[in-house]
């Protein structure tokens, strides 16, 4: 592991240090989730750090020097870094990838959080060939050592884009001639095993509670709903996204 960085044990990992942050922020500022900083600190250093956060648009906070501590137990000099585990693609470069893929299907989280959903989306997607993952800047799990265990190593081999607003990304997927799939149940949505599916697509799943955001649903061309044989509450946003992404492979034969 490099000087700076500790993987602790609930699966955080974090590059603290003037210089490391520095030049994480310049080499690979996708990766980074958060910039925490010791309150009171007003110095060059600092202001450099964040200037290249502002650049990024990576978010920032000072924080209380025991949290500081708390996430890293050494010399950490004022600031750590949250970063995750995997080095992210530009949404263009997906984009341009996904025809190409065994499956052109791009699966977009919209404020998932348990990093076990997304290491199980992410594991199905990679196994049935899918293009890749878009998640969310904000809001979406953390994709740590933890998220990347889960999903058995597909978060390391899966092209993975974050979104600073997914309805944003979503108008440059239809830019792109995707088609795209909102999973939700409601009076205008599809039967997922009768409809038609086109690719490229992209499939929207929801947040594990609150389910698609309105103003990213109106954005989608269709709704799909499983169809289920009981009385039942629903699937979870994992279960779900891998009956929907199965139906997608097995159209595609």
């Amino acid at each position: 592991m490099q000087d700076g960085q500790q993987d602790k044990k609930d699966g955080k990992i974090f590059v603290v240090g003037n210089k490391p942050v520095r030049e994480l922020l310049l080499d690979d500022p996708s990766r980074v989730d958060f910039v925490a900083f010791r309150q009171g600190r007003h110095d060059a250093a600092m202001e450099d750090i964040l200037a290249l956060c502002r650049k990024a648009g990576v978010p920032f906070r000072s924080v209380p020097p025991k949290d500081l501590d708390f996430m890293y137990r050494g010399n950490h000099q004022g600031v750590a870094a949250r970063c995750a585990a995997l080095s992210y693609v530009s949404l263009e470069s997906l984009l341009e990838t996904a025809p190409e893929a065994p499956l052109p299907l791009i699966v977009a989280l919209d404020q998932v959080q348990d990093t076990g959903n997304v290491g199980v989306l992410a594991r199905t997607v990679y196994a049935l060939g899918g293009a890749g993952l878009i998640v969310c800047q904000h809001h979406g799990a953390y994709l740590g050592a933890g998220a990347v265990r889960s999903s058995a190593g597909a978060l390391n081999k899966l092209p993975v884009a974050k979104a600073g607003n997914l309805a944003v990304a979503l108008k440059d997927c239809v830019n792109h001639d995707f088609t795209i799939y909102c999973a939700r149940s409601g009076v205008e949505a599809l039967n997922a095993y009768e409809a038609e599916l086109t690719t490229p697509a992209v499939l929207v799943l929801g947040n594990e509670e609150k389910g698609v955001r309105p103003g990213v649903a109106k954005l989608c061309h269709h709704d799909l709903s499983i169809p289920l044989r009981r009385e039942f509450d629903s699937l979870n946003v994992a279960q779900a996204g891998a009956v929907l992404v199965s139906e997608f492979a097995r159209r595609m034969g």
